[in-house]
């Protein structure tokens, strides 16, 4: 069995300087400590040796291989101390606070892709509204009915940005660390502007109604070809061109959301 002390020696050997406090903080270990071993007596070892320091923080680290992994934390209760899940402790029941390091498709339970099921995503959310709605906790403790709140919001704004195409299309690319800048995007195709400017130009010079809606349909079927290719690009992990795609996606909703105005 690998002793505290030898515990130490090992990581200071292996270049970690402040190995007393890698060795207070059972998370940190996990990221740090396992790498450095490959028998696999050595990690039951110091796994059986750190349980008595570490606190009882029962945080696991899960490292995933996609493009936008995440560590995954599981939290003790508030009230309790029992492991707890993202909504409720499975052990009392109660709500608890909401996680800001979990991102949305994980808070819906719907798989990180740009193709997700709308409907399954509505039931999902409807679900989960229900559960942590604030309407079912007026009676509980001033904490509880903050916590429902909190939750409640997050669903709210996990739901919305994942509803409609655009704002998955921004939000999945910013997962990945591509932002889109706001305004005119300089380096967008001149004939493309263009092609934007005259369709604005169509709908604020038409007093047909007819017009209108044909001008939506060609909208509508130039957002769906983009949404495809959004999808194929973010398939491949082709950022640079799912980029371009989203500026392209941004010009057209607009029109489209005028043309349903007129």
């Amino acid at each position: 069995m690998i002793t505290l002390y030898r515990l130490r020696f090992l990581l200071t050997s292996h270049g970690f300087k402040y190995a007393s406090k890698f060795i207070s903080n059972g998370q940190l270990l996990n990221l740090v400590l396992l790498p450095c071993f490959a028998s696999g007596k050595a990690v039951s070892s110091y796994r059986k040796d750190i349980h008595g320091v570490s606190h009882r923080k029962a945080v696991k680290v899960h490292l995933t291989l996609n493009s936008f992994s995440t560590v995954t934390v599981n939290r003790l209760c508030w009230k309790c101390g029992s492991s707890a899940e993202l909504f409720f402790c499975p052990s009392c029941n109660m709500i608890q606070p909401p996680d800001d390091k979990t991102n949305y498709f994980d808070i819906l339970k719907c798989e990180q892709t740009f193709s997700l099921d709308t409907q399954e995503l509505q039931k999902r959310y409807v679900e989960l509204q229900r559960a942590v709605h604030p309407d079912n906790f007026s009676q509980k403790s001033l904490k509880e009915q903050e916590y429902s709140e909190e939750q409640s919001a997050l669903v709210n704004k996990a739901y919305r940005t994942l509803q409609k195409p655009l704002s998955r299309a921004v939000y999945m690319l910013k997962l990945r660390g591509v932002l889109l800048e706001e305004g005119t995007d300089a380096t967008a195709d001149p004939a493309f502007l263009l092609e934007i400017m005259e369709i604005n130009e169509s709908l604020a010079e038409t007093c047909s109604q007819d017009e209108v809606s044909a001008i939506g349909r060609s909208v509508r079927e130039k957002l769906k070809d983009l949404t495809e290719r959004m999808n194929s690009s973010l398939n491949k992990g082709d950022l640079l061109t799912a980029k371009e795609l989203l500026a392209q996606m941004k010009y057209f909703t607009n029109i489209e959301e005028k043309s349903c105005v007129c």
